[in-house]
């Protein structure tokens, strides 16, 4: 169907050949497309349905912004002709240029002079061996081909022209059309371009969407092979960047189009009705821009922001009587220019005198000068000069020029007529590399020549309404716009004021909530939950924090460490509680040393001798123990610090244990079960199989499931840093050991509380006992119960406790006597002591019975106080037997039995 139509579009071109619009004989022709009219209507005859004759349209309306282009062209090559390239070689170049009328049927009709030649009258041209001109009866008939096809100016036109031109591979150089179709080197393999395709322009404009946070647009565009492009790659391109098109709409093709005012009456509708779509990108004909500004102008005054395409970014004097104060800001697009002054040189030397002849081979230059005053003309035609127009055209005439001198290097005799056939020039134009004001440039592999963009603002002043200022640069390669100067960046900044957002940006610490089937860029903003968090304006999501070690509030815009929860050396609990480990060490050190220096007094030596200094030595260890619950846990600190308290205050119960066994044996046994006991008897034995029955819990304890270090969430913001015991039942079994010990202890000084004031420890020990086991049972609920980090504060006091209490109740009394009383630190007061309890415990054997046998058996009776209870200082040994006669005689009263008593010392 495609090839069917290609076929009936070159049939028709070929039978309606129209004259060009200005041409100039030389020994290459190039042929040239312009726009010089802005449209084209259908002849009389098809407005009444006579189809007897194919008639050409008649062209409508000069468009003097498109006049300049053909005059481009033709200083262009009037400048090549005078370059020492082609002067060495002798080689001229002249140029065909017709008329598109920005009409696809028009631009057809011009074909048939680039592939054949074309008739002055318009009629059929004939073939001439010499390729030259003759003269005949209907006018002047060229049959010399053109090499190349510099146009056309509309994507339209060009993909119509390009599909006749590629069926001789005639090179088509276009300046401005940017259809991204027209890349496509198997379907237009002699298409090339001096400008880039439509894909940089919209990857441009997204770019600058999003540099601005323009997430709401409008898109107008127009029908046709450019129009739908372009649409296609702009949303695709705003897709990836989060934009959304609030609106799209399609203009027609054609400026003639019967429903043009019903399209542009709708496309401002859809504008008015859009109103937080602020922006809006136009692919659109400045004839159409005009007819939609001119409507908006009627309504209330809005600050838009227009995104111009280089479709009609440059044509500001078509809209040069808009009011852009109610209208808004224009952003231009355009194309890289260069220096225009030699062609605005060139417009000045016009003679319009010259052009205003019947034979003049500017016709279009004829018409244009008998429309305008003689004084404007020069003006109008500068003021019309797009200078990337100028760039690109001046480009594609270099281009040429350039593959024509590579190709007519080698030996060719180039001046003949005929003698470059297109297709023999596509090559070497593919491959050329000119150069334009001192640069070199050349197609890529799409035949493009990809220079970036220059973006501009328009000027909105009555004064110098229609130009434009440069403000910014659009590098293809990297994707980035950057200030032309620091001057632009305030033209820029204004840009800013304007929001074009169908909703508010979510600020961070919140999320964006789209609702079902609106666009993603309609959403609600939500709080992000706790432990969630969004650092950025318009997230789509918040980012979940670490829970293990960070946090965070609702709403929150970065995650916060946890706080890290244990008893640290600085709190005020903790100094308290290692400033009283600290007394008792000292404390337990100065008594180590004051008993250490009355080693050899009674009351050190009835108190356990050695056996006290094993006491203070263990409760020392059992201060030290405390230190290692406060800090950072670490592993040895958690495994040393119960093991260490464990021995320890098994070690101190052992030895109290010890003393209180001995204590009773003295008293409270009878003779003959005291003299077995004190077989069995060994002090440090049974300390040593106490200890060793706790060290072998201990090892199981370590060896098996050892206390470790643990982090574990407290609270939502905090982490507990704690010691887990491993396992709890080896550490109830190692408290509990110690607990049987001290309640074994507590049965033997609570049995011994009755012994004499000198001997009375076991009373101390049965209060220190009694201080132990009910802190202990104490702290099993309180330690169940308490969590976070003064839960070894808990067990610290409970130590404590138990410390000062053997402490308090077994040291200090004997402190006391030693420092204070020490007339009570003597041999004749202990014994005067043992005397006064033994006299109570026999006071039943006193009485006022007779003496007779009952006093000889009385008197025969042995009572004695085992080494094992006392010891007294003696002056040659250990052990003395000391007869000690009592008596006490009253007047009046018979005298008391006589007792005596073996004190084994």
């Amino acid at each position: 169907m495609a090839l069917v139509l290609v076929l009936l579009l070159s049939w028709m071109a070929h039978t309606m050949a129209t004259p060009p619009a200005a041409s100039a004989p030389g020994d290459v022709l190039i042929g040239g497309l312009f726009p010089i009219h802005a449209g084209a209507i259908a002849p009389a005859k098809y407005q009444t349905s006579d189809f007897s004759q194919p008639q050409p349209a008649v062209c409508l309306d000069l468009n003097k912004a498109r006049v300049s282009e053909a005059l481009v062209m033709i200083q262009a090559v009037e400048e090549a002709n005078r370059s020492p390239a082609l002067a060495r070689l002798g080689i001229t170049l002249g140029y065909h240029i017709h008329d598109s009328c920005s009409d696809v049927s028009t631009a057809l009709r011009a074909s048939k002079d680039f592939t054949e030649g074309v008739s002055s009258t318009g009629g059929g041209a004939g073939n001439s061996s010499d390729g030259g001109c003759r003269a005949s009866a209907n006018g002047s008939v060229c049959t010399q081909s053109v090499v190349a096809v510099v146009g056309a100016s509309f994507s339209e036109l060009s993909i119509a022209l390009a599909r006749l031109l590629t069926l001789e591979l005639i090179p088509q150089i276009s300046y401005s059309s940017t259809a991204t179709i027209l890349s496509d080197k198997l379907r237009f393999p002699a298409f090339l371009r001096t400008v880039p395709n439509d894909m940089y322009q919209t990857r441009a404009m997204a770019k600058l969407l999003s540099d601005n946070h323009w997430n709401w647009v409008g898109v107008i565009t127009m029908d046709g092979d450019y129009g739908r492009s372009a649409l296609d790659s702009f949303a695709s391109e705003a897709a990836q960047k989060g934009i959304c098109l609030a609106f799209k709409e399609i203009l027609p093709e054609s400026v003639n189009d019967p429903n043009v005012e019903s399209s542009i009456r709708q496309a401002v509708q859809s504008i008015r009705s859009n109103s937080k779509a602020k922006v809006i990108v136009s692919f659109a004909k400045a004839e159409y821009m005009r007819q939609v500004f001119e409507e908006l102008q009627d309504g209330p005054a809005e600050d838009r922001v227009w995104i111009a395409s280089d479709s009609w970014s440059t044509n500001g004097n078509e809209l040069a009587h808009i009011d852009f104060s109610t209208v808004g800001k224009v952003v231009g697009f355009t194309f890289k220019s260069g220096n225009v002054a030699p062609f605005q040189q060139y417009i000045r030397e016009l003679k319009r005198e010259e052009y205003m002849s019947e034979d003049t081979n500017m016709p279009f230059l004829r018409e244009f000068y008998q429309g305008v005053d003689p004084d404007e003309a020069t003006d109008i035609l500068l003021n019309n000069t797009a200078s990337d127009s100028v760039f690109s055209i001046q480009m594609a005439v270099s281009a040429v020029t350039q593959a024509i001198v590579d190709l007519c290097a080698k030996p060719k005799n180039c001046k003949t007529p005929g003698a470059i056939k297109p297709w023999q020039l596509l090559g070497p134009l593919k491959r050329a590399t000119f150069k334009m004001e001192g640069k070199n440039y050349s197609f890529d592999s799409r035949g493009d020549v990809n220079l970036g963009y220059d973006i501009s603002i328009w000027r909105t002043n009555k004064e110098s309404i229609g130009t434009f200022d440069v403000v910014a640069e659009y590098h293809p390669a990297n994707n980035t716009i950057t200030p032309t100067s620091r001057a632009t960046r305030s033209h820029l900044s204004l840009l800013k004021d304007v929001v074009s957002k169908c909703s508010n940006s979510c600020e961070p610490g919140e999320m964006k909530k789209s609702v079902e089937g609106q666009h993603t860029c309609c959403y609600e903003c939500i709080n992000c939950t706790a432990d969630h968090y969004s650092n950025d304006t318009d997230a789509d999501q918040c980012l979940s924090c670490n829970a293990s070690v960070e946090w965070a509030p609702v709403r929150s815009t970065s995650c916060r460490l946890k706080t890290l929860e244990l008893l640290d050396w600085a709190d005020g609990f903790a100094i308290v509680l290692l400033t009283l480990a600290a007394l008792g060490v000292i404390v337990a050190l100065v008594i180590c040393v004051l008993f250490l220096w009355q080693r050899n007094t009674p009351v050190v030596r009835a108190a356990g001798g050695p056996l006290c200094q094993i006491i203070l030595l263990s409760l020392i260890g059992s201060y030290v123990s405390v230190v290692f619950f406060v800090g950072h846990p670490s592993s040895l600190k958690c495994k040393i610090r119960q093991v260490l308290f464990g021995l320890s205050f098994t070690l101190c119960v052992s030895c109290i244990l010890v003393k209180s066994l001995k204590i009773l044996l003295a008293f409270h046994f009878n003779p003959s079960l005291q003299e077995a006991l004190r077989r069995l008897y060994k002090p440090y034995a049974i300390v040593m199989a106490c200890m060793a029955v706790q060290v072998l819990v201990c090892i199981v304890w370590l060896v098996l499931r050892s206390p470790t270090p643990l982090r574990q969430p407290f609270d939502a913001t905090s982490i507990l840093l704690e010691c887990h015991e491993g396992s709890y039942v080896a550490f109830s079994i190692m408290l509990a050991y110690i607990a049987v010990l001290a309640l074994v202890c507590f049965a033997f000084a609570f049995k011994g509380r009755k012994l004499p004031e000198s001997y009375n420890e076991a009373k101390f020990i049965t209060f220190g006992m009694i201080i132990y086991l009910i802190s202990w049972v104490i702290f099993i609920p309180v330690y169940v119960t308490t969590k976070g980090k003064y839960l070894p504060a808990v067990e610290m006091v409970v130590i404590l406790i138990s410390n000062y209490g053997i402490l308090c109740c077994h040291f200090l009394p004997k402190c006391y006597v030693i420092l204070f009383k020490k007339e009570h630190n003597t041999k004749d007061a202990f014994l005067r002591n043992v005397y006064e309890y033994s006299q109570r415990s026999t006071g039943s054997l006193v009485g006022s019975a007779s003496l007779g046998k009952e006093e000889e058996k009385t008197t025969g009776q042995l009572f004695s106080i085992s080494r094992l209870s006392i010891y007294l200082p003696s002056e040659s040994t250990d052990t003395v037997s000391t007869g000690t006669t009592l008596s006490q005689s009253t007047r009046g009263q018979s005298p008391r039995p006589r007792l005596k008593r073996t004190f084994s010392i």
